[in-house]
């Protein structure tokens, strides 16, 4: 309805214009030199629009000519954008159907038609990955990296590589990167904690863990690595605070202690954590002083203290005695070990040890019948995997669990150093 009213009013406009123009009186005359030309003013009237309508098409077919090339190009444009665009959707369907020369070819086109952009460098880099050319795939994201728009996702891709190659410390480091790059990534944060784990960054692994982490294990071990005695010593005193019965913490604090001249302190610091783990590591520690085998047995009364009871304590001046050549005290030593109920290869081991040193062969063959059928003897032992360990690790070197090494009765298994 609203166009048959425009076109109703326009005519009724057309023909009223009209009807004006033939009724207008009078002439226009136009001289030129001695020509002069004279004509109706209605005639005049009608030349005057048709000039202004030869002048505006001319102008349009000027402007016209004058896009032309522009309007071919942006045609191109739009044309190999269409052709990029199809391309790109050819590469995914590729990746996801796993074709890896499809992949390649069509990421080739792709970049052919739209140029090295974050899409199609991505691409590229899938593509190289799916064909097992890692080289191809690195590079893709190098340049990912190096662009301001991109720059996540190329140091994103580059760490993933860096995993799979096992090159964890050049994963660490683009990790940090990647979250300088891109702050507040929660992936990045257990990706960052799992290498300090594998890398041994126990500082990092500090830093980056909540408080319900085994941060003491972490703090224990970064204070045995760090170079700065004030750094080393805070860390391995908060460590210790945080849990007392870890030996590891225990000595790393004890270490500062005495490099201090706090031989004392140490003292204290390791016979609190003997009374609830008492391990051969927290004794060596102990004993390490001592410049003799007397002064053994002494260090080890003072390092037992109340904690003489303990069948573990028992077993240690056992020992010790023995060192010292008082037989009969290892003796009883080791009798009220047994009696408390340590029935382990080490009582059997340091029983037929003493008989030795009585000269009591007898007595010495049965002690090493009595190891060769006795349970094993504790040691550091992941609880995650049930890996036996040559030592304490803030993490196990087996299934990298963190906090899961104990000091424990092993199961049968492999021992890993």
């Amino acid at each position: 309805m609203r166009s048959i009213l425009l076109i109703l009013g326009a005519s009724i406009t057309a023909v009223a214009a009209g009807w004006w123009i033939g009724h207008l009186d009078g002439s226009v005359s136009l001289v030129v030199g001695a020509t002069t030309i004279q004509a109706p003013i209605s005639v005049a009237v009608v030349a005057l629009i048709l000039l202004v309508l030869l002048i505006y098409v001319l102008t349009r077919l000027v402007a016209t000519l004058l896009h032309l090339p522009g309007a071919f190009r942006r045609g191109g444009e739009r044309s190999r954008r269409r052709r990029g665009d199809r391309a790109v959707t050819d590469t995914l369907l590729a990746l996801a159907a796993r074709e890896p020369a499809d992949a390649r070819r069509e990421a080739a086109r792709a970049t052919r038609l739209l140029g090295e952009t974050p899409q199609t460098l991505l691409l590229t880099a899938y593509a190289g990955s799916i064909s097992g050319d890692e080289a191809e795939s690195e590079a893709a994201f190098h340049k990912l990296a190096e662009r301001k728009d991109s720059a996540f996702l190329g140091l994103r891709g580059l760490l993933r590589l860096a995993i799979a190659q096992g090159d964890f410390s050049r994963a660490a480091q683009l990790a940090r990167d990647a979250e300088a790059a891109h702050p507040g990534a929660a992936w990045l944060r257990g990706e960052r904690i799992q290498l300090a784990l594998r890398t041994g960054d126990w500082a990092e692994a500090l830093q980056l863990t909540h408080d319900d982490a085994p941060k003491a294990g972490f703090g224990a071990a970064a204070a045995e690595a760090e170079s700065d005695p004030a750094v080393a010593h805070r860390l391995a005193k908060k460590a210790w605070k945080r849990d007392p019965a870890l030996p590891p913490a225990a000595i790393a604090y004890a270490r500062r202690l005495r490099d201090g001249g706090r031989e004392r302190a140490a003292l204290d610091v390791l016979k609190k954590t003997w009374a609830l783990t008492p391990t051969p590591d927290l004794a060596e520690f102990a004993l390490a002083p001592a410049p003799d085998k007397l002064a053994r047995l002494n260090a080890g009364a003072a390092l037992v203290g109340d904690s003489h009871a303990n069948p573990e304590s028992k077993l240690l001046m056992g020992r010790l005695a023995l060192e010292a050549g008082r037989i009969d005290e290892a003796h009883r030593y080791v009798d009220a070990a047994q009696a408390a109920g340590l029935d382990q290869r080490r009582v059997y081991l340091l029983m037929a040890d003493i008989a030795e040193a009585e000269g009591n062969d007898s007595a010495q063959r049965d002690a090493l019948r009595g190891a060769a059928m006795a349970g094993p003897d504790p040691a550091w032992r992941c609880d995650a995997c049930g890996k036996t360990l040559g030592g304490w690790h803030p993490a196990c070197p087996a299934c990298h669990a963190a906090g899961k090494v104990k000091w424990a009765v092993p199961q049968m298994g492999v021992v890993v150093g």
